[in-house]
């Protein structure tokens, strides 16, 4: 009886012909703490069930007009997370059998009862009744949170929780005109964020300017963001629109801020401050209206510190952040990405490759990636390039990496993936036959189990129809065989 104790108050409904049973029925329940109800036929307990919400059914069987197994399976039809409790005589227990069988009858109580039992089977029926409930609750939710996901949003392809916060926030933050600083690592898509808050914007119909500061010399930077006027300094033949001028009424991107040269950034914060300007060589003021959006890899306190990002300029651009995950953190990300480049590299090369075997799924999800986004997609473009069947492999993979054999391995069983290009060669100096023995002699004790070739077959024709959405005459075209030959293999693995 412990779980009763927490028992919050439930309705239950008793459903008898015999009005003898329901008065005995409200005396004995009258001290209880549950809410009552009572009908005396089938029809009666349905209209109680359309104006109230009952958590316990507890109905006679052998009813005029309608009976409590036909009552109670549409109590389960209209309301599923309604206990169904059935009063029974010994002489019906083939029937009730029968309907518990059939799902809709939770439980039954003998008539006679015993009060103390029939109180325990209410009790633990309303106890059942809240565990479904809460539940049903919490899947309602789930279905809920999985309709509102987002595969792809603005550019950006993935579905993991992370990003959903970031899509959720791009959608906050784009109507309005405050500036925004966008943070994580290289190959992020931090261009992409930016891209997405000036298009869901009201500036959308207005230019968009990115400006690179790390791939402009210092020198050149002021005029790329002013402009100047013909003559401002040698090579200056005609005067020239900066990114201020262009950008007027739309949105001004600049990433990697902190590489800007720190006396331009001065300059830059008064800009941004008031909205005026002058070109290079210009004593001329001029006003634009322009959204600030900017981009760093670095930490921006770090920046700083280091001398490389004005304090003062950080905190007026810094009115919403927006911090961009690496692709490690990123769930399953990283195939839904690997899918997505599959398909514009194969189209980009005509290729015939229909998909990854799982080894290579495994690979693109337990590796790191390093360069996040932008690695994985050189990645695989490669491997579509250099990939001769119709499946990308993990050694294809590992080769576009540059991954040895051994780290392969290690990566595929979920160790930590390290990549020749970050880890020192610490091997000793051995002449190129040794080392090539030696090579030869990590891969035999590393070795990856080469699977029959059987299998690698089937595993790239079921990926080939998979890709097809199921059609077999189209898979069959893809892997340059004829369809019968398909159907033939498909039937040999379905016989026992």
């Amino acid at each position: 009886m412990e779980q009763t104790s927490s028992i919050k108050t439930a309705n239950i409904l008793f459903v008898d012909d015999e009005q003898s049973i329901l008065e005995t029925l409200k005396r004995f329940m009258r001290n209880s703490k549950y809410q009552c109800f009572y009908a005396n036929s089938g029809h009666e307990a349905l209209e109680i069930l359309e104006k109230e919400v009952i958590d316990v059914v507890v109905s006679d069987m052998k009813m005029p007009e309608m009976t409590g197994d036909e009552l109670l399976r549409e109590v389960s039809n209209k309301y599923p997370e309604t206990i169904r409790i059935v009063l029974s005589a010994f002489s019906e227990d083939d029937l009730v059998m029968n309907a518990i069988n059939e799902g809709h009858i939770w439980g039954f109580i003998h008539k006679p009862w015993n009060n103390s039992e029939l109180s325990q089977a209410i009790d633990q029926a309303v106890f059942t009744q809240q565990v479904i409930a809460e539940r049903a609750l919490l899947k309602r939710t789930l279905n809920q949170y999985q309709s509102q996901q987002k595969d792809q949003f603005q550019g950006f392809v993935g579905n993991s929780v992370c990003m959903q916060f970031i899509y959720n926030a791009i959608e906050k933050a784009a109507p309005s005109n405050a500036s925004v600083m966008i943070t994580g690592e290289s190959g992020t898509g931090k261009e992409v964020a930016a891209r997405a808050l000036h298009d869901l914007s009201k500036r959308s119909d207005a230019p968009f300017i990115a400006i690179n500061c790390a791939a402009i010399p210092s020198e050149l930077m002021e005029s790329e963001v002013f402009g100047h006027i013909k003559g401002a300094f040698s090579g200056a033949i005609n005067q020239r629109n900066g990114a201020a001028s262009l950008a007027n009424g739309g949105t001004l991107f600049l990433d990697e801020l902190s590489e800007m040269d720190i006396n331009l950034q001065s300059k830059l914060l008064r800009f941004i401050q008031t909205g005026t300007f002058q070109r290079v060589g210009s004593s001329q003021v001029e006003t634009v209206d322009i959204r600030f959006i900017c981009a760093t890899n670095r930490d921006p306190i770090e920046a700083i510190n280091d001398k490389k990002l004005r304090e003062d300029l950080y905190y007026r651009l810094n009115v919403i952040s927006l911090n961009l995950p690496p692709l490690r953190q990123r769930e399953n990300d990283p195939f839904l990405l690997a899918q997505t480049f599959l398909t514009k590299f194969i189209n980009m090369e005509d290729k015939i490759v229909v998909g990854f075997s799982s080894d290579a799924e495994k690979l693109i999800l337990s590796y790191e990636w390093p360069g996040n986004v932008r690695q994985l997609e050189n990645a695989i473009h490669s491997t579509v390039v250099m990939s001769s069947g119709p499946l990308i492999t993990d050694q294809c993979l590992a080769s576009a990496l540059r991954l040895r054999l051994d780290e392969l391995y290690k990566t595929t069983q979920n160790s930590k993936p390290k990549s020749v290009l970050s880890e020192p060669d610490n091997r000793p100096n051995l002449s190129v036959i040794d080392r090539r023995q030696a090579e030869r002699a990590s891969q035999i004790n590393n070795a990856v189990p080469v699977e029959p070739l059987s299998k690698i077959e089937e595993q790239a024709i079921k990926q080939a129809i998979n890709f097809c959405d199921g059609n077999v005459v189209r898979a069959a075209s893809l892997l340059q065989v004829s369809p019968s030959t398909l159907y033939r293999k498909i039937q040999a693995w379905e016989e026992p």
